[in-house]
């Protein structure tokens, strides 16, 4: 899991439109990357449109907004639509990222173990450095966590 003051490793994932999309695409500028469980349900939502609803701050701050999921692309971009999300919301469905970030773990509900994705957001700088790591957040609080960070 990349931690502040390294490097964030880069990956390749398709997004909503199944573009190819690289972490490295966004060098220089900061990228908000927010991994979430799953587009449409009640927490993702607040997240997503927390961060939308914030992103005057964000790109002020001369940032991107990426989203991560095991979505499928088609899902992705239904929910994008439906709540005007500003930004690319990226397809993991191996796993494969959300693996190497550190977020796709064990959770529990109602007493029952399955595996699934650790709600978290980071922030990297404009030369790939993380420089804020919020791992199992709240929806509200990570979006007043970004939007403090990018101001401030």
């Amino acid at each position: 899991m990349p931690t502040v003051g390294e490097k964030a490793p880069d990956f390749e994932l398709v997004n909503q439109d199944n573009v190819t999309v690289r972490l490295s695409d966004f060098s220089g500028k900061k990228v908000v990357l927010f991994a979430f469980p799953k587009a449409g349900t009640s927490g993702c939502t607040t997240q997503a449109c927390g961060l939308r609803d914030e992103f005057p701050v964000i790109k002020n701050a001369n940032a991107v907004v990426l989203g991560l999921s095991p979505d499928q692309p088609e899902d992705l971009l239904k929910w994008k639509e439906n709540e005007s999300l500003p930004y690319d919301l990226l397809s993991d469905p191996d796993h494969a990222v959300l693996n190497a970030w550190g977020v796709w773990g064990e959770k529990s509900m109602y007493g029952n173990t399955y595996m699934g994705v650790i709600r978290s957001h980071w922030i990297i700088g404009e030369d790939g450095t993380v420089l804020d790591a919020q791992v199992k957040i709240s929806p509200k609080e990570s979006v007043e966590r970004v939007s403090k960070f990018l101001s401030g």
